[in-house]
């Protein structure tokens, strides 16, 4: 009987459940969207009832039965990718205590387990005592302890989502070292829990039998108890695979194996990505998180909420195209493409910074947005390719950290996430890159990237290297164009990489003078 490989991709709008072949297609997909995707009691918060995400999990899993004739019993194996970040704390039953804090979360508390003299005076002398304040300010298990500690006195168990699912699926507390991406004390280096001596423990709250087993991408976890199996359609006892997050997903799911393949992901936050077997600091101090592969590494840039902004436009100024989209029953995506070909490269001079959330390091905790060089010609479709743009400056920034520090050059871009679908983001990209652009050739990638840690763990394919070789392929390839390359190298050397540092200390007097975001 030909295997099929069962992903789950527990995402920030939706869980989807997706049935791959072992030649990498996609031949059954379901789609639950979550109702809301998060909601706030605080500025600044974002929640999510535990229980909702595997309630849809279940909903996506019974859906796929009655659109495909494939029978359960082909169904090899499953392994669930999860947004990253987004924690959960159980009871001794495995309950939820309270709604998932999401990685959209910004709380933060002063409220912090105090670190020892000697790591104190560590960190000064390194010059790192922001980023470490930082770290135990952002936590959400010291969130927890400081203004829930009831509550977190009856946590038996702090996961992330995927460790969650992973327990609602088999039973057993256990997550993938891939899926580590979180204020968690995690040894980036090794992939494994902090050693016994480690800061973070001084740092966070958690204990460590608080924390679930970790295993590697591809190892079995355990099988689909009866519980899971009733409340999924999925038979009992299919073994239950680890994966990793889903950005390291869509990474191996758009064949990004080697370190001079760019990964870019347009999604909800916006990402370049290469693999390597190097421990590689794109940013001082800043460690790589874990790839999708067993020891290896994924140096990321990130712009945080980065298609979020393209969303954003679509919410508040393209209310013609979206009801022009359904009269004409077309995807709104082949209308807003127009508005990006209405304009010129460059914008006219429009100018966007896209760092919309605050960061760390690059940008800082003071970073905002920025959109300059607005004149009487402008329109909204010139702020639309704008923003477009402003995301592919800043991913082209990280592309040029990442060689830096890892004396690689990336040669191949290969693009996952929504954005991909868009022919004019694709073009843009490949202009302001300079390199070809290739779009994976399934939209679901991080669900691929998920159906390849299957195969390869359960010897389906040899290896991960095996199974990424057989089950990815580049879609279509857009080439960079000469005349709008030059004019994008331009305007990204004489502007956009001066824009932040010009900027950066009118951010932090507006800080200093409305208290955003730094209250909250």
């Amino acid at each position: 009987m030909t295997q099929y490989l069962l992903s789950i991709d527990n995402g920030t709008q939706s869980v989807r459940a997706l049935l791959f072949d072992l030649h990498g297609n996609l031949v059954a997909k379901t789609q639950v969207h979550l109702q809301p995707a998060y909601y706030s009691e605080q500025p600044g918060w974002a929640e999510h009832k535990a229980e909702g995400y595997w309630d849809a999990v279940c909903a996506a899993c019974q859906r796929l039965w009655t659109v495909t004739d494939i029978p359960r019993s082909a169904v090899a194996g499953v392994a669930v990718t999860t947004q990253r970040g987004t924690v959960v704390s159980v009871d001794s039953d495995g309950k939820p205590l309270r709604a998932a804090i999401t990685w959209l979360d910004q709380r933060r508390t002063e409220q912090v387990p105090p670190l020892g003299p000697l790591w104190k005076a560590a960190f000064k002398l390194a010059g790192v005592e922001g980023t470490i304040d930082y770290f135990r300010r952002e936590a959400e298990v010291n969130w927890i302890k400081a203004h829930q500690p009831f509550l977190w006195e009856r946590t038996h168990k702090f996961l992330l989502l995927s460790g969650y699912l992973n327990f609602c699926l088999s039973g057993r507390y256990a997550d993938s070292t891939g899926s580590q991406v979180a204020y968690m004390p995690f040894d980036y280096k090794r992939h494994a829990w902090a050693g016994a001596r480690d800061w973070k423990w001084q740092a966070l709250a958690v204990r460590p039998d608080q924390l679930p087993e970790l295993v590697q991408p591809g190892a079995v976890i355990g099988a689909i108890n009866a519980a899971a199996a009733q409340a999924t359609g999925i038979p009992e006892g299919v073994p239950l695979v680890a994966a990793a997050a889903d950005k390291a997903c869509e990474v191996i799911g758009a064949g990004g194996l080697e370190p001079h393949i760019g990964c870019l992901s347009y999604g909800t936050t916006a990402t370049i990505n290469t693999t390597t077997t190097k421990y590689v600091e794109v940013t001082p101090f800043i460690p790589p998180y874990p790839a999708a592969i067993p020891g290896a590494y994924s140096t990321e840039v990130q712009i945080f909420r980065g298609y979020w902004m393209v969303n954003w436009f679509k919410e508040q100024f393209g209310h013609l195209e979206q009801s022009a989209a359904v009269e004409q029953g077309m995807p709104p995506e082949a209308l807003f493409d127009r508005l990006v070909n209405d304009v010129p490269p460059g914008s006219m001079g429009l100018m966007l910074q896209p760092y919309w959330s605050p960061g760390i390091k690059v940008p800082g905790p003071e970073a905002k947005g920025a959109m300059i060089g607005f004149g009487d010609v402008h329109t909204r479709a010139h702020m639309y390719r704008a923003i477009l743009e402003g995301l592919a400056y800043a991913l082209r920034e990280g592309r040029e950290r990442i060689e830096k520090r890892s004396g690689t050059k990336i040669t191949e871009l290969r693009v996952a996430g929504g954005g991909s679908q868009s022919d004019a983001a694709m073009q843009l990209t490949a202009d302001i890159f300079g390199l070809p652009a290739a779009r994976a050739h399934v939209y679901e990638t991080s669900g691929l990237g998920a159906a390849i840690a299957i195969a390869a763990g359960l010897g389906l394919h040899k290896d991960f290297a095996s199974a990424i070789n057989a089950m990815t392929r580049p879609g279509r390839v857009f080439q960079p164009d000469p005349a709008h390359r030059k004019t994008y190298n331009q305007l990204y050397h004489r502007v956009y990489l001066k824009m932040y540092k010009r900027l950066q200390p009118m951010y932090a007097e507006i800080a200093a003078i409305t208290g955003y975001p730094d209250t909250l």
